[in-house]
């Protein structure tokens, strides 16, 4: 049974990966990049699910870190698709490390996306209604 530490994450799992050692500083923190990396794939998936195409980062709002990442620990990336305008889409993003070999998650970072939709020549298209 998982143990949520500060709340419950807002979103849906995006996505879940493994930090290893090749992410990890001398001190075996794992990168800030590296987290945020992962956040923009989860986003990228998320956004394309909804503009049923292409999308690229516009934006990314403010980024704080509150627990550090470690080697071995798992980072589950939780997202939700906050506004749609004409081509964009403003998505929460939460990163969550599962402690390594613990049923503790602990709230790593949160942030604000922006994502645009694009058509194939890569010029901004309006994003579709939902079905």
């Amino acid at each position: 049974m998982v143990r949520y530490a500060n709340g419950e994450p807002h979103g849906e799992l995006t996505l879940r990966t493994l930090a290893m050692p090749a992410d990890a500083n001398a001190a075996g923190d794992i990168f800030g990049g590296w987290v945020m990396a992962q956040m923009d794939l989860a986003c990228g998936i998320r956004a394309a699910e909804r503009a049923r195409g292409r999308v690229v980062t516009a934006a990314v709002k403010e980024m704080a870190f509150a627990k550090p990442m470690k080697v071995g620990d798992t980072l589950c990336v939780y997202s939700h698709v906050e506004c749609v305008g004409r081509t964009s889409m403003t998505l929460t993003v939460e990163a969550w490390a599962q402690r390594y070999l613990s049923e503790l998650m602990e709230k790593v970072t949160h942030a604000e996306f922006v994502m645009v939709a694009l058509d194939e020549s890569g010029k901004p298209k309006p994003v579709p209604p939902e079905s």
